[in-house]
């Protein structure tokens, strides 16, 4: 890629030098015209020396030429200078032969226009001055009468001049496209690396060009990209994690109640003289087991609907103090039947925020069974509201047996269960997904629901949903 750019800008530019060539030649002729054009209307021109020359000296008009902003002057042939009218560029009444040959040699060089024409008759020179405005002293003459070595000599000059002219130039443009060539190919090169090391797999490179042109923008892109593809890969990766995690979880649940379910229905078909209490145990057994499969299912359907792109809540702006209420009016006789005390501290004034009820409810209802599934008789469940900043905070706690530290990280997680060890003998027979599924509800309303570390004893969690 390197390569090929380099050679396109150097042909480019060899191009440009081309029509560099082609401006420069442009240049002189419109130079050259411009000067044309420009001396027909300066001073100089229009009051030439011999337009006021005349035989004798004392008869030359020189007011128009004074007038005019110049001078004239007249030098006989002794150089003094017997006749001096407005602009006087001499300085002097005489002047040697030195003198006068550097003034007619040198006249050109100085910032004055001076026209010098001799009259024989009279013998003397007649000098008009007039401020140079502007000169440009460029002009090709050619006499074919001059000699051949000469025109030899001086047309070898000229082409090596050109020759120089056109290499300084070449040379120019070269170090400039490869200047320019080497600005735009080393951010690619940079580019092009980082793009192979992220086809490669190693999503974590990022570019960093230090400019603040397109490339930057272009780098900014890079970068953004591969922060989303960083993303999406940890997400894909975690989502296969979890969908393992999920295959052998399901996998765990579904074999004990499955084989008790054969194994009792077996023990039924190969005994028909089987007393009818034993019998009725064993279907109660098989009953319970098919209950505890069916649930599982529901609950992975549910929690599949909501891993699901087209899952939506039904939400409205409602009360969340009058549905916390309604709430907890609704586990009183749960928490009842359990042997559990409860407390509710829930704030008179209304704070509303978007909710669906009916998936709001499973929250906490979810949160109910775990407190009573793990936790003897005589525990107290807490539930409060409170507003904070923007948003609503419910608290549902208790003072039971708390939720062992080697779990609190993993608490959310499809398939995590307490066991009989940290619950005073409780029992554990959810499906382990009742956390998963409150926390899903939870963010799909836009809040959280959390564990809150740290606590004495039992333990507490947190939701949180903005305010509407």
């Amino acid at each position: 890629m390197r390569r090929r750019l380099s050679r396109e800008f150097l042909t480019n530019y060899l191009v440009m030098l081309l029509i560099a060539a082609i401006a420069t030649y442009l240049a002189v002729t419109l130079l050259s015209f411009g000067s044309a054009l420009i001396s027909g209307r300066l001073m100089k021109n229009r009051y030439p020396a011999r337009s006021i020359l005349r035989e004798d000296y004392r008869e030359i008009d020189a007011s128009a030429v004074v007038a005019a902003g110049g001078g004239v002057q007249v030098i006989n042939g002794d150089y003094e200078v017997v006749y001096s009218a407005g602009l006087d560029t001499i300085g002097k009444s005489r002047l040697s032969p030195e003198e006068f040959t550097a003034f007619l040699t040198g006249s050109g060089k100085r910032p004055y226009n001076h026209d010098i024409v001799y009259q024989p008759e009279g013998e003397f020179w007649l000098v008009v001055t007039f401020p140079t405005s502007l000169r440009l002293d460029l002009s090709l003459i050619y006499n074919k009468d001059a000699a051949g070595s000469d025109f030899i000599y001086a047309g070898s000059v000229l082409v090596l001049v050109l020759l120089v002219y056109l290499s300084l130039l070449a040379g120019l443009m070269t170090v400039y496209s490869r200047i320019t060539a080497s600005a735009i190919t080393t951010p690619l090169r940079k580019l092009r690396d980082a793009t192979r090391i992220l086809r490669e797999g190693d999503y974590s490179v990022r570019v960093d060009l230090r400019l603040k042109n397109e490339f930057a923008e272009l780098q900014d892109t890079f970068n953004d990209m591969a922060d989303r593809i960083e993303r999406e890969m940890a997400l894909r990766e975690r989502s296969e994690r979890n969908r393992r995690d999920l295959v052998l979880g399901v996998s765990h649940d579904l074999r004990n109640p499955l084989a008790n379910v054969a194994g009792y229905a077996e023990l039924c078909l190969n005994n028909p003289d089987l007393p009818a209490t034993e019998r009725a145990a064993h279907l109660k057994v098989i009953r319970d087991n098919s209950e505890k499969a069916n649930m599982l299912f529901s609950e992975l359907l549910e929690l599949s609907k909501m891993d699901s792109p087209e899952f939506k809540l039904n939400v409205r702006r409602i009360d969340a103090c009058e549905y916390l209420r309604q709430v907890c009016g609704g586990l009183v006789p749960l928490l009842e039947r359990a042997g559990f005390h409860y407390e509710f501290d829930i704030p008179e004034e209304g704070v509303f925020a978007m909710i669906d009820p009916p998936r709001m409810d499973r929250v906490f209802q979810n949160l109910a069974d775990n407190a009573i599934r793990y936790n003897p008789a005589g525990t107290t469940v807490r539930v409060g509201l409170r507003r904070e900043d923007d948003q609503v905070v419910i608290a549902f706690s208790d003072d039971g047996c708390g939720i062992p530290g080697l779990f609190a990280t993993d608490v959310f997680k499809p398939f995590v269960r307490l066991d009989g060890s940290g619950t005073s003998g409780a029992t554990p027979s959810g499906s382990g997904l009742g956390l998963s599924i409150a926390r899903r509800i939870a963010e799909a309303h836009g809040g959280q629901l959390s564990l809150l570390p740290g606590q004495p004893s039992g333990s507490a969690f947190m939701i949180t949903l903005p305010i509407a």
